[in-house]
């Protein structure tokens, strides 16, 4: 029973793995797009490199072998721009979750072009074996979204703890309540056992001063 559990979060891990990887190569025609999307959770850090593909290495790309590229959010922020590139790469940690897509457009010419595309994207765990391609503004940035995530860690952490005394100190303060109360039960009780012994005294000292008993 236990082998097949872990078989199974053996085979989890791995299929979480591979959906956060997408490495693909595809043709593109002078005047048309291509999209693809990604569904990226908040926070998580996302890479991706592509390249048109040189049909002759001897000679380089001309204009009209070169791409815009676009990486835009669910809601339409655009996280990477790149206009008339042979090759580029983006990372960046998502501010927001959902689908994020990467358009790639190749301007209209006559006659018309095809070019071949590699496009690596990768997210989350994937994204860390690439962690060379960012840029170093890149980088910048996700570092400072982690030092915003590592202050928001540790603001929570002061809560956790001041709460903790909070609750120590009401526990300490119930505590102080509880005796004090015992003892002004115990002093009420005395206070009352005392008075009712004295009107008993003098009710017995009047009786015998009247002779009534």
């Amino acid at each position: 029973m236990v082998p097949s559990f872990a078989a199974f979060q053996l085979l989890l891990l791995i299929g979480f793995l591979s959906s956060g990887s997408e490495s693909l190569r595809f043709d593109l025609q002078s005047g048309h797009t291509k999209c693809i999307s990604e569904d990226i959770k908040q926070n998580a850090v996302t890479v991706g490199k592509y390249h048109v593909v040189n049909p002759n290495e001897a000679q380089p790309l001309t204009d009209d072998r070169k791409l815009v590229v676009r990486v835009t959010s669910t809601t339409g922020n655009t996280f990477h721009y790149s206009d008339k590139v042979e090759s580029g790469q983006f990372a960046f940690v998502a501010g927001e979750g959902g689908d994020f897509m990467t358009c790639f457009w190749v301007p209209d010419h006559k006659p018309q072009v095809t070019l071949t595309v590699d496009f690596d994207w990768r997210t989350g765990v994937a994204a860390k074996q690439w962690s060379s391609v960012a840029k170093k503004g890149d980088v910048e940035a996700m570092e400072f979204e982690l030092q915003k995530l590592f202050e928001t860690a540790n603001s929570i952490q002061e809560e956790m703890y001041y709460l903790r005394e909070r609750e120590e100190e009401m526990q300490d303060l119930n505590a102080s309540t509880n005796t004090k109360m015992a003892r002004l039960s115990f002093l009420s009780l005395f206070v009352c056992s005392s008075v009712a012994g004295l009107q008993i005294w003098h009710l017995k000292t009047f009786f015998h001063k009247k002779k009534l008993i």
